[in-house]
């Protein structure tokens, strides 16, 4: 049998060898465990504060936080990431450490190439809301009847504004047959009756003729599903 190649983990102990001689070719002098920190590089009057992990954790950025009481200039290093989890992740990490004003560097100890990265360098953060995102949060929290969720579920369907508008146009149609978007938006099914008809998003719906509409077999069956919600209509 093959032998079994067994991959070295790697500690954060393997990153500072790597880390130092970089900063060292940049010109600057560098020493571990200073006062609590992982490693600290001065080059004239310039002080930066490197904590070393092996991932990036609330640990990581609490004692990062620490450091920002002797520096500005303060940076975060883990081991190059891989995979597509953290791909997902990246834009939401990139803002997060924006807003705490800290530096990233990726380190790479057994590559032959590029194996200290400055990934993000620590810089004034400028909070700036998104007019857009508020508004959009505002009138999906609007477009609800009522409270209909678990705050924290996952796995489980969401009755988002969207859905429940649906739901009310399925309850109108298994009541009442087919009818035309004009009748619908009477009876109070809002503006979006003619787009959610049209979408179909969920094959609730079928067209029988121009602008009527009737429900099909799946949307009675999403009637039952939501019971309770249908209920209050």
């Amino acid at each position: 049998m093959p032998a079994r190649i067994v991959k070295k983990v790697i500690l954060e102990s393997d990153l500072y060898a790597p880390l130092r001689a970089y900063l060292e070719a940049n010109g600057y002098t560098v020493r571990a465990e200073v006062k609590g920190c992982d490693v600290a590089a001065t080059k004239g009057d310039e002080l930066v504060c490197i904590e070393l992990k092996r991932a990036l954790n609330v640990s990581l950025l609490v004692q990062a936080v620490e450091r920002q009481r002797a520096t500005d200039s303060v940076y975060i290093a883990i081991p190059r990431p891989k995979g597509s989890a953290w791909t997902r992740q990246w834009r939401g990490v990139r803002r997060l450490l924006r807003r705490l004003e800290m530096g990233l560097i990726f380190i790479a100890p057994r590559s032959r190439i590029r194996r200290v990265e400055i990934v993000l360098h620590p810089e004034p953060y400028t909070k700036r809301k998104r007019a857009h995102i508020r508004r959009s949060m505002i009138q999906e929290m609007n477009g609800r009847s009522s409270d209909h969720n678990i705050g924290g579920s996952t796995r489980r369907k969401l009755v988002t504004a969207y859905r429940e508008t649906a739901l009310r146009i399925a309850h109108l149609l298994a009541q009442q047959g087919a009818s035309t978007t004009r009748a619908l938006r009477a009876l109070g099914t809002g503006p979006r009756t003619t787009p959610i008809l049209y979408d179909n998003v969920y094959g609730w719906f079928q067209r029988v003729a121009l602008g009527t509409y009737a429900i099909t077999p799946k949307g009675i069956e999403a009637l039952k599903e939501y019971e309770p919600l249908v209920k209050t209509f």
